[in-house]
C-alpha cells in the first residue's frame, strides 16, 4: 500500500495540476516553486554556473566520486528549469555519490525544436572537451527531458562522439504523436498530464515540424547504438505505453534496456516527491544502483 506521504502528495498535486489554458509564465512559476517546497539533500552543495554559454547548476555531494550525471529536466519542453529540479537532482547526487548537472536549455514556444537538442548537445560536447571521461558519464532525464536525452544521444551517435556509459529515464515522453493505448485508458488515473496538455505542448515544441519527426519524437527514429537504458514509469500515467513501446523498440535493435513498471505510481513521482516521499527515494536508490552497476 502506498505510504501516507505519497497519498498526501497525490492529494496536493490533484488540486494544482497544469491545464492547457494556463498561461505559460504562470505554469513556469508554479513548477519552479518546487525548489522551495522540497528539501535539498543533506551534504549536497549547490553551485550556479555556465556551460557552453548556457545557465546550469551543479549539485555536488561532499563525497562525490568520479561519476558525472547530466540530468535533463522535464516540463513538456515548455516549463521546468534547474530550479524546479534542484531537490530531485540533490537527492540523486547523494544516492549516486556523484556530481549532477542541471541544464537550462531553451524552452518552447519561444524556442521550438531543435533548440533544446542543440543546447543539450553543446553542453555534452563541452563536458567532453573539458576532459570528462565518457565512461564515467551518465545521462538522465524525466518526462520531456527523457525524450530530449534520447534525441541528443542519437545525434551523439551520428556525430561519432563518445557515448556516455548509461542512461536513466523517468516517465519519458519520447513519442509526441500520442498514438498509444494508455493515452485513452489512463486519463482517469493521471493527475499530472492529459492528452490535451501534451498535444498543446507538443505543438509548441514541434512548431512547423511534424509530430512524427524523430527530432520531436525520437522513439520514431533510429535507436541503434544507444548505451544501456534504465526506465521507470508508473501505472497511473498516460505515458505508460510510451515507455513500454520505446523500451520494446530499443531492445529490438540491440539496446540493453531495463523497464520498471511501478504499481500505483504517478508521473515522475521520484521528482515530485524527492526528499519527502519514501516511494520517491526508493526509486532514486534503484537508479543509483543501476548507475553503479
Amino acid at each position: 500500500m502506498p505510504s501516507e506521504a505519497y497519498q498526501n502528495l497525490v492529494t496536493m498535486l490533484s488540486a494544482g495540476r497544469v491545464t492547457p489554458d494556463m498561461p505559460v509564465d504562470q505554469a513556469r512559476l508554479g513548477w519552479d516553486a518546487m525548489e522551495t517546497v522540497l528539501p535539498l539533500a543533506p551534504g549536497v552543495a549547490l553551485e550556479d554556473t555556465e556551460i557552453a554559454g548556457l545557465p546550469a547548476r551543479w549539485l555536488s555531494p561532499d563525497d562525490a566520486g568520479a561519476t558525472t550525471v547530466v540530468h535533463f529536466h522535464g516540463g513538456g519542453y515548455v516549463i521546468g528549469s534547474a530550479k524546479s529540479h534542484t531537490p530531485f537532482a540533490s537527492a540523486l547526487a547523494a544516492a549516486v555519490d556523484a556530481r549532477v548537472l542541471l541544464l537550462e536549455y531553451r524552452l518552447a514556444p519561444e524556442h521550438p525544436a531543435p533548440a533544446a537538442i542543440e543546447d543539450a548537445l553543446s553542453v555534452y560536447g563541452s563536458l567532453l572537451e573539458a576532459g570528462t571521461d565518457p565512461g564515467a558519464l551518465v545521462i538522465t532525464g524525466d518526462s520531456a527531458g527523457g525524450g530530449l536525452a534520447v534525441a541528443m544521444l542519437t545525434q551523439v551517435r551520428d556525430a561519432m562522439m563518445p557515448m556516455p556509459s548509461a542512461v536513466a529515464l523517468l516517465s519519458p515522453w519520447t513519442d509526441a504523436t500520442l498514438n498509444y493505448e494508455s493515452m485513452r485508458t489512463k486519463v482517469g488515473d493521471d493527475i499530472i498530464l492529459s492528452p490535451e496538455l501534451l498535444a498543446h505542448w507538443g505543438g509548441f515544441y514541434a512548431a512547423d515540424r511534424g509530430l512524427d519527426d524523430p527530432v520531436v519524437s525520437p522513439a520514431l527514429g533510429d535507436l541503434t547504438g544507444l548505451p544501456p537504458i534504465h526506465i521507470q514509469v508508473g501505472t497511473r500515467e498516460v505515458l505508460l505505453d510510451d515507455a513500454r513501446q520505446f523500451a520494446a523498440k530499443a531492445s529490438g535493435v540491440g539496446v540493453d534496456v531495463t523497464l520498471e513498471v511501478c504499481d500505483d505510481m504517478i508521473h515522475i513521482w521520484p521528482v515530485l516527491g524527492a526528499g519527502v516521499v519514501p516511494e520517491a527515494q526508493e526509486a532514486i536508490d534503484r537508479i543509483a544502483a543501476f548507475v553503479r552497476a
